[in-house]
């Protein structure tokens, strides 16, 4: 698709990296496809957008699968990060780059920044004693784990002693941390500010361990090769490589810093506190905004193959297709909270908004066109258009100010990371919903344009008008969600190649106003966007 450029400041947005000890799962897919999303409707306002997403390939937990599987820690982690690209190329993600910490480029960096972080006092030689969980590659509080074990991993952690170096946390660092959160590095939603806050509140951070001396899978320190670096502190250094940084905290990419950083809440504590207080103590400024997310549930249940409710990415897109299922995710809950999602949800919902729902709706409106008006745009006053008067008194009406104001709400969601607010605008879901898409169905059946063509064919035209222009305007409206849904509605209201790319090359701006498509253009009814499900 091609996008006029206008001037505008950077949008720069990562994933977490992802922990490649085993093969991708629906919650790995769930926040990437979010950030895609977010990613593509800033691109279409005409920013300059950079999406890092990628896999976190060092540590102990690694070295012992890979150890287990008979396998070398490099050649596990290679076919582990490979099943992470092939998914996000099924659907569809539009990253720029695909970090991974095995890269070269990346172990030349970290270890630069280390020994700037050593050279700065920031990094101090002793000894560390804590509870190690393994799952975590972290060490926990007695506060943090229930029965003794950890929460996340039903596992007891490890009693660790041994010589380490330090990164200093504690005192002033913390002090200074906190006033940043309070003031200027956003932790949203506001309960998981409130949650780090409280945390601080409740106890003092301690000076962490940044090396393990038993762990050989890692990256060595560069000022004690007997030392390979802790994981967390390698991965989290990757929003910055992943850019082409070097290691230089003076000579920052362009893009630095992110606008935006998505994580799930389980790896909120470390991303609060470990990973700002490193940018502190290297004098780089702080993300802008960390946004954190729920995780998905199984009816009402954590998925987990004992209960049988895991459901395979791959499963759903078998299933539904590749924009069906991106469009699932993100209305499978409010984003942001914990999300239940089950196939047999999914299925009634693909049903209802997707097949009988916006699918109906484009193949609906476009067979009228094919048998009243010999597959073309109806030739009418632009004029007349958006404001049918023998029908304004009915709510469900298509024009013009209903799609204004969806375009203004849809841009406030997406600015308040309601994305599945912004989503509900455009395609209903829920008890009581009224999505454009349901109300141009509604229309239609009110309307009745198949009698109308035999009393009052002007009256018609306009009607058709009006829901073919609503058609390109959800066309618009969805890109961001389901690009290759947009596109095939595109190549069915733009028949003409030339005349579809020009279409396309129209800013947002451009897009939102009414009565894009000419009177005459030709039309081209494709296969039902959304088929029944077997």
């Amino acid at each position: 698709m091609s996008i006029k450029k206008t001037k505008s400041k950077n949008f720069y947005i990562t994933t977490p990296i992802y922990y490649a000890n085993a093969k991708p799962h629906i919650g790995h897919a769930y926040t990437t496809v979010a950030a895609d999303v977010l990613a593509r409707w800033n691109k279409l306002n005409g920013k300059e957008t950079f999406l890092l997403t990628g896999t976190d390939e060092h540590g102990l937990k690694i070295q012992k699968v890979a150890e287990k599987a008979g396998k070398e820690p490099q050649q596990f982690v290679d076919e582990i990060s490979s099943e992470f690209k092939t998914l996000w190329k099924k659907l569809n993600i539009d990253y720029n780059n695909f970090i991974r910490t095995t890269d070269a480029p990346h172990k030349k960096a970290v270890q630069a920044a280390l020994q700037v972080l050593k050279d700065k006092g920031a990094i101090y030689q002793g000894t560390y004693e804590g509870l190690y969980c393994i799952g975590c590659e972290q060490f926990k509080t007695e506060n943090e784990l229930v029965d003794g074990k950890c929460p996340d991993h039903n596992a007891v952690p490890e009693k660790l002693k041994e010589e380490c170096y330090l990164l200093r946390m504690s005192g002033k660092t913390q002090e200074q941390l906190e006033e940043k959160i309070k003031n200027e590095f956003q932790i949203t939603p506001d309960k998981y500010k409130v949650e780090i806050l409280s945390f601080f509140k409740n106890q003092k951070i301690k000076d962490i361990s940044i090396s393990r001396k038993n762990v050989s899978w890692g990256i060595p320190l560069p000022f004690d090769p007997s030392h390979t670096t802790y994981v967390w502190v390698d991965a989290f250094l990757n929003y910055l490589t992943g850019l082409g940084w070097k290691g230089d905290p003076k000579k920052l990419p362009k893009q630095w810093p992110p606008e935006m950083q998505l994580i799930g809440k389980d790896i909120l504590r470390v991303h609060a506190t470990i990973w700002p207080i490193i940018l502190m103590h290297l004098g780089i400024s702080l993300p802008k905004k960390l946004f954190t997310h729920g995780h998905i549930l199984a009816g009402g249940k954590k998925m987990s193959k004992t209960l049988g409710n895991v459901i395979a990415v791959d499963e759903m897109i078998g299933k539904f297709g590749v924009d069906a299922t991106r469009y699932l995710l993100m209305s499978a809950g409010t984003f942001g909270e914990d999300v239940d999602l089950t196939m047999e949800r999914a299925a009634e919902k693909y049903a209802a908004d997707l097949q009988n729902g916006l699918g109906n709706l484009v193949a609906r409106v476009l067979t009228m066109v094919e048998n009243y008006f010999d597959g073309k745009i109806p030739d009418v006053d632009l004029k007349k258009t958006g404001e049918i008067n023998k029908f304004k008194e009915h709510a469900f009406e298509a024009n013009k100010n209903d799609f204004k104001v969806v375009w203004d709400s849809l841009s406030k969601g997406f600015n308040n990371l309601k994305i599945d607010k912004a989503l509900g605008l455009i395609i209903s879901f829920g008890e009581g919903a009224g999505g454009m898409v349901r109300k141009q169905n509604r229309y239609i059946d009110f309307s009745e344009p198949w009698k109308l063509i035999k009393t009052d064919k002007e009256q018609a035209a306009l009607v058709i008008y009006d829901l073919l222009e609503s058609l390109r305007q959800i066309a618009w409206l969805i890109r961001s969600f389901m690009p290759e849904t947009s596109d095939k509605i595109f190549c069915q209201l733009f028949a003409d190649e030339k005349e579809r790319a020009a279409e396309l090359s129209k800013t947002l701006s451009e897009a939102q106003k009414w009565g894009g498509l000419k009177p005459g253009t030709k039309i081209k009814k494709g296969e039902n966007l959304f088929p029944r499900l077997k």
